[in-house]
Order: structure tokens, then C-alpha cells, then sequence
């Protein structure tokens, strides 16, 4: 990783769909790369600003974790893949983003405390791991979350990430992507 840069992140990015992309996604019935690719796809075709298609594209590359340097294999609890993931990202794209990713685990937390439907929308995979990190927000975490000026859009992604889970699903593969990634990737960078 000591390598990355503006010019090599969005190959190092390929590099790990390509790679471990076929990887098992958590019990669901589509594999990372899979489940990525939907959410993207999704938004793109929902007409979606390039940088959420690109948030939703990204919001799970944290659950690469061993990528990362931040694997243990002792670990027997979540992980923070939102964390691990926003903190590779952070020096090449905007806080919107980042905030998708750091904040989608958040962002189900949220809705199932705001909008008690929502639960019903989680596959059984979902409602696992939400267990796991810590079930829905108390009314203090709620009125925080809601403070986050990139809201709107972690919630677009959310939905995006639960809708992101068919198998049948055909999708273009992260090299259609890849160019709006670097243009995000460019935006941000060029312009500091």
C-alpha cells in the first residue's frame, strides 16, 4: 500500500475486485464483487451523481480487510469494515465517500431506529451482523447521525447496499467503472 497514489489507487481497487471479488459476501447469495458492482449499477441506472455511484461502488472494500494491514486472526467480532475501508480511501476521495463508507454499518443502525420497516428489508445476513454492532441507534446516537451533512447520501447508499444482494443480477464490470472513479479520484485530488 505504500505505493498508492491518484495514479494507482483506482488499480489497486481493480486489483482487489479482480482478485478476491469471488469471495463468499457475509451468507448473502452474490459475492463481493457482486454485491459492489449492484449497488453501483443501481445508482447508476437510478441516475445517481457519479460520486455516489462511486460511494456505492466502494462501500464495502473494507471487508478486504487483510488488504489492509488491519486483519487479525483472532478477531471473533465485527470487524469495522466501514472504518477499515474509509481510512485506505481518505486520501483520494471526497468526505462524501468516505462518509458512505465509514458511515453505512451507521446508517442501518439508523433506519432501524427511525424507520422500524426498514428491518424488514435486512436478509437474515444483515439482521446478524446488525446484532453484532450494536442494533439499532439509542435517541442520543439518532440525534448525532442526523448531524452528519452527508446524510441524505449514506442513506442513498444504504439502500443501495441492501439492494445489492440478487443473484441473477447482470452488472458491467469494475472496468466500466473505473474511469468515474478516477474522475472522482482526480476532482478531489487536483483540487487541493
Amino acid at each position: 500500500m505504500t505505493d498508492l497514489s491518484p495514479q494507482t489507487i483506482v488499480a489497486f481497487l481493480d486489483d482487489i475486485f479482480e482478485r478476491r471479488g469471488g469471495e463468499e459476501y457475509l451468507g448473502e447469495p452474490v459475492t463481493m464483487a457482486q454485491h459492489m458492482l449492484q449497488g453501483a449499477t443501481l445508482a447508476e441506472r437510478a441516475g445517481a451523481p457519479e460520486v455516489v455511484v462511486v460511494a456505492a461502488l466502494l462501500h464495502d472494500i473494507g471487508h478486504f480487510t487483510s488488504e489492509f494491514g488491519t486483519y487479525h486472526p483472532d478477531d471473533v467480532e465485527d470487524r469495522h469494515h466501514e472504518d477499515a475501508g474509509a481510512e485506505v480511501l481518505g486520501p483520494y476521495f471526497p468526505t462524501l465517500v468516505t462518509d458512505c463508507v465509514r458511515y453505512h454499518v451507521a446508517a442501518k443502525r439508523y433506519l432501524c431506529a427511525t424507520k422500524p420497516e426498514y428491518f424488514n428489508r435486512l436478509s437474515a445476513a444483515s439482521v446478524h451482523t446488525l446484532g453484532l454492532q450494536g442494533g439499532p441507534m439509542n435517541a442520543a446516537e439518532v440525534a448525532a447521525f442526523q448531524l452528519n451533512p452527508n446524510l441524505d447520501q449514506i442513506i442513498q447508499v444504504r439502500y443501495l447496499d441492501e439492494a445489492g444482494k440478487h443473484p441473477t443480477m447482470e452488472t458491467p464490470p469494475f472496468s466500466h467503472f473505473a474511469p468515474m472513479v478516477q474522475r472522482v479520484v482526480d476532482a478531489h485530488c487536483g483540487s487541493r
